[in-house]
């Protein structure tokens, strides 16, 4: 079993949701193998059932899963690490404070643990309260480089920045990836990305030197009748990618 994901020219890999496991193979494909194909804890009532429909999900896509929790919500952090530790995927989503559990459970340092912080408005600060139960405290606003150490320290393999708000946190998130790539951290930019603003995020990753890159695309990106992810809008984006590294 893979437990790597497939990075084009060892760079970026995209994230993107499938809405049936169909969708899932057409987007795979769609992408020539080089994307981690989203499916979310929140839409199973227990693990048991996440786990076995899951594992039909990373059959079809050479293993390329990532467990998500659900619009970034913090109640799914237990699930996805409990599902992970039995799936097995290349990919985990989790709140800052779910990243030792999902590496522990996993037991093994392949897959990849993403912990989420949120910009705060201020360039080179981060909020890392996005825990379950941290979440509903007081903001814990920490230096980038801080937040990145203790990720770090947890085991975890990459910052999950979100919401982006697409390109309205412009400068934070240059502060974020100057700081990923000063400590060879991998960098996920999710929140408000399609296809308009695509190149310019990706464009300020890649100039600061970040390792590797995972984007995450969603809603823009999905069909509303269909609840399914559009394929030729991920052969725009691998084209993209395709362009920006050369």
């Amino acid at each position: 079993m893979k437990l790597t994901p497939n990075f084009y020219r060892d760079r970026v890999c995209l994230n993107v949701l499938a809405g049936s496991k169909g969708n899932a193979r057409e987007i795979y494909d769609a992408a020539e193998g080089h994307v981690l194909v989203g499916v979310l804890s929140k839409n199973y009532a227990d693990v048991t059932s996440a786990v076995a429909d899951m594992k039909e999900y990373a059959a079809l896509i050479e293993n390329a899963l990532s467990v998500g929790l659900g619009a970034g919500d913090p109640r799914q952090s237990l699930m996805v690490s409990q599902i992970s530790a039995q799936v097995q995927p290349q990919h985990v989503n989790q709140v800052f404070t779910g990243v030792g559990t999902s590496r522990a459970l996993l037991g093994q340092n392949d897959s990849v643990v993403n912990g989420l912080i949120s910009p705060t408005g201020k360039a080179g600060f981060v909020k890392i309260n996005t825990g379950p139960l941290s979440s509903a405290a007081s903001d814990a606003i920490v230096p980038v480089e801080t937040a990145i150490a203790l990720l770090k320290d947890m085991g975890g393999s990459s910052v999950k920045y979100f919401p982006m708000g697409g390109l309205k946190t412009r400068d934070e998130f240059a502060a974020v990836a100057r700081a990923c790539a000063e400590q060879d951290f991998w960098l996920e930019p999710t929140g408000g990305i399609d296809l308009e603003n695509f190149e310019p995020i990706m464009e300020i990753a890649l100039a600061a030197g970040v390792t590797k890159i995972i984007p995450h695309i969603y809603s823009s990106i999905i069909d509303s009748a269909s609840g399914n992810t559009r394929p030729d809008d991920v052969r725009t984006l691998l084209s993209s990618v395709k362009k920006l590294v050369g």
